[in-house]
């Protein structure tokens, strides 16, 4: 599944840099990220956005929903 760059920016909102995948992952669900966003990306620990966006590269770049 891909999934849109402001979509992950909008569910990673409040996140205070470097944080770890696992940490990331709560702050996504408690933005209101689907499972599907939260679990198992591989994210590890980022020091910020950019680096969040470089580790989920491969997962980017989804259609928007209409």
């Amino acid at each position: 599944m891909a999934f849109q760059v402001t979509e992950v920016q909008h569910v990673l909102k409040g996140a205070g840099y470097p944080m770890d995948g696992k940490a990331l992952a709560t702050l996504a669900k408690k933005n209101g990220a689907g499972g599907d966003l939260v679990g198992g990306k591989g994210v590890g620990t980022a020091n910020g956005p950019n680096e969040v966006m470089k580790q989920l590269k491969d997962h980017l770049g989804g259609r928007p929903d209409a």
